[in-house]
């Protein structure tokens, strides 16, 4: 049986980093991925040829800096396209809200619409980045575990505490008090214009089962500034090549370090002895040996389907079972003859090359949200649009596009017949509502993909489809991730780790549960060897 030092589980972006970062320290790694491409969520494929999809997710502003340096990423290939607009919000009265990437423009733009408003954005802007800057810094503490209870230095709260002092008397007021906060109650202090503030409350609800209006989604709002965001408008940007590129770099990474990857390859065992993971079993009865095994697929799924339950203590199984993992987003990979043709006099190219948001007011966003809550498929979802070929031509044959949409809201669990049933009339109600922004879009279409969240779950393994394997709330943040008492990777199964979204910080194409897992891993391994 071959020995490895550790095996990782799923070749998505967070397996790859760790998987990377493990191999540069020397170790031995096993990459073992359920599909036969790698990437999870981060993939592009060819579903019609010629053009290539962002099937999952289609932005990755967020992807840590430190990452791509110290993994020397752009070596391997990746370029991440910065967005300029950052969004187009169409309208049906043909009065669009556009935000370009530079905020003297954005300003003139928002003047458009509301003159008190554009006096603002460029204070909230910086006070929301600030903050969530700082949030970024609060990620980086070892937080309290179990499986470490004396390793916890208190001297890291001290310096948190110093940063903190260091944001100012005004901004450590509006921290403490915004954290908690409706992302509605928040926009409703700064500003008034409906189509600005939708636009803005749209990171708020990303992956979420609640609309603007529940308590929290502030800090939703502030944990989709990470990267290269405005403070108002959320880190995105475009990956040159498709979003495989991500994955693809990681994987040269990783490989040149030594590590071996293995697609079509479905772990179905976490093999344990004596309280302690010992290795995998696959799909097809292949074994393999290793001293640390970690797990990038979701809490849920490790726990409940890759590990003997009898080795658990209930009550963790527990604890896991509660998480809260509602996917309520769908899906939907187009290919198009032509650009759409929203109603506007300036909407060009250049204006469709970011974020294109179809969600009019906040009253709209929480009313899709509530469809999900009583089971329903929303008829007028909240749409987040991108047209990479914009950017990127070599997405697409000549002249022609991919459009990628996520729809919200689509509740994995319907009150009302299957999936099966109601994927073909998700897809319609999204043509049909771009169709009302942009008359003859549906004539434009060449191919149509709708991924339900029953087949997020089917294709990506992400349990009841949820993009982040657990929903970013206050519950379940910071040392609550993904369960009260083991925020650092470890769990009770001693050398079974996990790496993935469900883990703390949380979930996006962000790489941090994967990098700050495999340090982690490391200075575990450090203080067991011998």
């Amino acid at each position: 049986m071959a020995k490895y030092d550790a095996i990782v589980i799923g070749a998505g972006h967070n397996g790859l980093v760790t998987a990377a970062y493990l191999a540069k320290a020397g170790k031995k790694i096993l990459v073992l991925e359920r599909r036969p491409v790698i990437g999870g969520i981060a993939a592009s494929e060819e579903i019609i040829a010629g053009f290539k999809y962002a099937t999952c997710a289609h932005l990755a502003g967020a992807f840590a800096p430190a990452i791509v340096s110290e993994l020397n990423l752009q070596k391997h290939g990746l370029e991440i396209l910065a967005l300029d607009p950052l969004m187009f919000a169409p309208s049906l009265d043909g009065k669009p809200l556009l935000i370009p990437r530079e905020q003297i423009r954005a300003i003139e733009e928002i003047r458009r619409h509301s003159a008190r408003d554009a006096e603002k954005f460029a204070e909230f802007c910086a006070l929301t980045k600030k903050l969530s800057e700082f949030l970024l810094t609060l990620y980086s503490l070892p937080l309290p575990d179990r499986a470490t209870p004396g390793e916890f230095n208190p001297m890291e709260l001290v310096k948190a505490a110093w940063k903190f002092h260091r944001l100012g008397k005004k901004e450590m007021y509006e921290f403490l008090r915004i954290l908690p906060m409706s992302m509605a109650d928040l926009l409703g202090e700064w500003f008034a214009n409906e189509a600005l503030k939708a636009a803005i409350a749209a990171a708020s609800m990303l992956g979420s089962f609640v609309g603007p209006r529940q308590q929290g989604t502030a800090y939703n709002f502030l944990y989709h500034q990470h990267g290269a965001g405005t403070g108002a408008f959320r880190a995105a940007g475009l990956v040159r090549g498709g979003m495989s590129r991500i994955p693809h770099a990681l994987s040269l990474a990783a490989q040149q370090r030594g590590a071996e990857i293995r697609t079509d390859a479905e772990v179905t065992t976490v093999t344990t002895k004596n309280g302690r993971a010992t290795g995998v079993v696959l799909a097809n009865g292949t074994e393999f040996a290793a001293d640390v095994v970690i797990s990038s697929v979701d809490v849920k799924k490790t726990f409940l389907k890759l590990v003997e339950p009898t080795y658990i203590d209930p009550q963790f199984l527990l604890q896991v079972k509660n998480i809260r993992a509602r996917g309520t987003v769908a899906k939907v990979n187009l290919a198009l003859d032509a650009l759409p043709n929203f109603k506007s006099s300036t909407a060009k190219a250049a204006e469709l090359g970011g974020i294109i948001h179809v969600g009019p007011t906040m009253e709209y966003l929480e009313r899709a949200a509530d469809d999900a809550k009583y089971g329903r498929v929303s008829e007028q979802p909240f749409l987040e649009i991108t047209i990479p070929s914009i950017s990127d031509p070599s997405l697409a044959p000549a002249g022609k596009h991919v459009m990628s949409v996520w729809m919200q809201s689509a509740p994995y669990h319907l009150k009302n017949g299957g999936w099966s049933k109601q994927r073909d009339a998700l897809g319609d109600t999204v043509v049909s509502l771009i169709e009302e922004y942009a008359p003859g879009f549906k004539n434009s279409i060449l191919h149509r993909q709708v991924l339900s969240p029953l087949d997020l779950e089917r294709t990506y393994g992400l349990t009841e489809g949820h993009l982040y394997h657990a929903e970013l709330a206050l519950d379940q943040i910071f040392f609550m991730r993904p369960v009260p008492g083991w925020s650092r990777y470890h769990t009770p199964i001693d050398h079974l780790y996990l790496c993935g979204s469900g883990t703390h910080p949380g979930g996006g194409v962000t790489g941090l549960p994967g990098y700050y897992a495999a340090k982690e891993i490391l200075k575990s391994l450090k203080r067991k060897a011998p």
